[in-house]
């Protein structure tokens, strides 16, 4: 069922697929995406996924019963649903991510699932130091900063753990997915740029990678073609296309018809001053995403970019949209008349 950077099906007969977390802006194009492919898709989330083609059920990864109505009939399972927040409570983060994958994976063996693949996240082997050009390392939740990437971390053990010949398991790291309806990046990047409060962390210097959603969402449909080759083990995927952060986001801006960051800040401030942020927010219980944490923080200021080498000969798989695509995808989308600098990248 692997599919090539364009979403393109071979021949080969349609798979009943339940994908969780469809809702959301990557869970949403993996459905339309297998949709569009031929395949049977239901998609589970708590609230209407509005995939056209799809059938829909709505309900939490928290109920049990609702879970194995969920995987009732499905051959094979992408499990995007998750708690994504850069602050929270810990037991929040664990009962979603942490007990709600295990309570997939149980339920989806039980109904006889061929494959799961589990989106994850390169965070889950990112301790805050600098990564360039590494593959995917083994998930380390106490390395692990946030409870988010701690709780992914421990999700993503227990999900290659039951990875056995009867029932396939592999885990698909996209990093940082980003495109028209983005509410995780883009919008927040947009809100604070005409608010006057997007800082550049060291000079916008580091060198990132990222990952347009059209290829992340085809990666993943690649994968769950692809278990013969690629289950037990975790991948990593970008477009492959390292930029230094500052040249993202003001590709970003431009596309959203907003200001480039201009005003600097050191990284190591930012990061000292995201864990006290943190701190503060927990203790005053607040719900909304605080100005800075230092995850934020250390994603803003430190290199994370990756070898794409491995990931894309085991996925037989390309991404078919560049970064500079993308964001003129994006402009247009806003309808900014940036268009023709965003397509350069500046």
């Amino acid at each position: 069922m692997g599919v090539d950077g364009a979403g393109r099906r071979p021949a080969g007969h349609a798979v009943k697929v339940l994908v969780t977390g469809a809702s959301g802006l990557l869970g949403g194009e993996v459905a339309r995406l297998l949709v569009r492919q031929g395949h049977d898709v239901t998609t589970f989330q708590r609230r209407p996924a509005g995939v056209d083609g799809a059938r829909d059920l709505t309900g939490s990864i928290a109920d049990d019963d609702a879970v194995h109505q969920a995987v009732a009939g499905a051959e094979g399972v992408i499990h995007l649903a998750a708690k994504v927040s850069f602050t929270g409570r810990a037991a929040d983060f664990d009962a979603v991510n942490v007990e709600g994958t295990r309570r997939l994976l149980r339920a989806a063996r039980e109904a006889g699932a061929r494959d799961l693949v589990f989106v994850s996240s390169p965070s889950v082997a990112n301790s805050g130091t600098a990564i360039a050009g590494l593959g995917a390392e083994p998930a380390d939740p106490a390395r692990a900063h946030g409870d988010y990437s701690r709780t992914k971390a421990e999700a993503e053990l227990l999900a290659l753990a039951a990875d056995v010949p009867e029932f396939r398991v592999a885990a698909v790291r996209p990093h940082i997915v980003w495109g028209p309806g983005d509410t995780q990046l883009v919008e927040r990047v947009l809100e604070r740029a005409g608010g006057g409060r997007l800082p550049l962390l060291d000079a916008g210097a580091a060198l990132i990678d990222t990952t347009y959603v059209d290829n992340a969402a085809s990666a993943i449909v690649a994968a769950l073609g692809r278990m013969e080759h690629i289950h037990g083990r975790a991948l990593v995927v970008t477009n492959g296309e390292p930029r230094p952060v500052g040249e993202l986001l003001a590709g970003i801006c431009a596309a959203g018809g907003m200001p480039a960051p201009s005003w600097r800040v050191p990284g190591r401030l930012a990061r000292t001053a995201g864990s006290l942020v943190e701190k503060i927010w927990i203790w005053a219980g607040r719900e909304e995403e605080p100005p800075m944490t230092r995850f934020l923080a250390e994603q803003l200021s430190t290199a994370h970019w990756f070898d794409q080498r491995e990931t894309r000969e085991l996925l037989n798989w390309t991404p078919a949209v560049s970064l500079d695509e993308g964001l003129a995808r994006l402009a247009e989308h806003y309808g900014s008349p940036s268009t023709a600098r965003v397509s350069r990248g500046l």
